[in-house]
């Protein structure tokens, strides 16, 4: 593990074993940088919450980008009972990223701006409510994306939904909330210009004007408090378990394009659109001339191209029984 454990809260990585003294153990790993909560009073919480179902855990905060991966994947090899995750998704991922393949399961306590995946997978977004799932809730495995070494529980993309990213900035995040990526979405739907982009999917391809195009592994976008989803595809209730990407484009030219657009994907019409075009693949590359941004479940992730792959049930998720 990386030096900058501190000892408080340090659960001895390198001097134990691998399973026996952990094996009914949770660890919690706490992004303090996430959502607008105190990290101070977010950890008594979250003790207290632990400790009234009287399940033991140790508690691990995040120091660096990275720094998720690597404790949920030394808590894997250590016989942790699972990982729970407080924080956003991108910390989600990244925790995905070191549980992959392994028989840890990940436990989800949202705790972000947007917790696009717990509103995916039913994940409640009370504190309480979904330590009661951590704690007692049923595995069941979903499929995970793969960009490089970057596994995404999400959504990857690059064009405009990559830019509405980069323009929800922490301060804004800090400040407004959830307000902050529809600010940011408002914003860059005023400037989004068209690109050129190549796109192969499972061997096929398509070179398209268009202003984003979104890699999907889940099946709805949220607006936090308010009743409205985005689907991301056709069959967006089994999205995360049917081993294939949901990919969508959006070859808008301008703003009541990108209105009408979104309008047929609220309403699950996406055959028959020259503006909304829907595909499916295991395997999908994205270029764009000139290279254009990229996100992967909200995080910067450079410039095109990128090559995405799906890994079917890659990862065990606690969700309620």
């Amino acid at each position: 593990m990386p030096p900058s454990l501190p000892a408080a809260d340090s659960f001895a990585l390198a001097s134990l074993g691998a399973a026996g003294p952990f094996a009914g153990r949770t660890l919690i790993i706490l992004n303090p940088a996430a959502g607008q909560d105190d990290p101070s009073r977010l950890r008594r919480r979250l003790g207290g919450a632990f400790a009234a179902r009287e399940a033991a855990f140790d508690l691990e905060v995040t120091r660096s980008a990275g720094h998720a991966a690597e404790l949920a994947s030394e808590a894997a090899r250590l016989g942790y009972r699972a990982v729970a995750v407080v924080g956003g998704d991108g910390t989600i991922a990244e925790a995905a990223s070191g549980l992959a393949g392994t028989c840890t399961p990940l436990a989800i306590i949202p705790a972000g701006t947007a917790n696009q995946v717990a509103y995916n997978l039913g994940v409640p977004q009370a504190l309480e409510a979904a330590v009661e799932v951590a704690v007692f809730g049923q595995v069941t495995r979903i499929d995970l994306g793969r960009i490089g070494d970057r596994a995404f529980a999400l959504v990857a993309g690059a064009g405009y939904d990559a830019a509405v990213m980069a323009a929800a900035t922490r301060e804004l995040k800090e400040r407004f909330g959830f307000a902050a990526y529809v600010y940011a979405a408002v914003k860059e739907a005023l400037a989004a210009t068209p690109r050129r982009f190549l796109i192969n999917a499972d061997g096929k391809e398509l070179e398209i004007e268009a202003v984003t195009v979104m890699i999907a592994n889940v099946g709805n976008l949220f607006a936090r408090w308010l009743p409205v989803r985005l689907p991301l595809g056709p069959e967006p209730k089994t999205a995360w378990h049917d081993g294939r990407f949901d990919v969508v484009v959006l070859a808008t030219r301008r703003l009541p394009d990108l209105a009408l657009a979104v309008w047929n994907a609220t309403h699950l019409q996406f055959s028959g659109n020259k503006r909304l075009i829907h595909l499916q693949a295991q395997e999908i590359t994205v270029a764009a001339d000139p290279p254009i941004a990229a996100q992967v479940d909200g995080d910067p992730f450079g410039l095109t191209p990128i090559t995405a792959r799906v890994e079917r049930s890659a990862l065990g998720v606690l969700l309620p029984a």
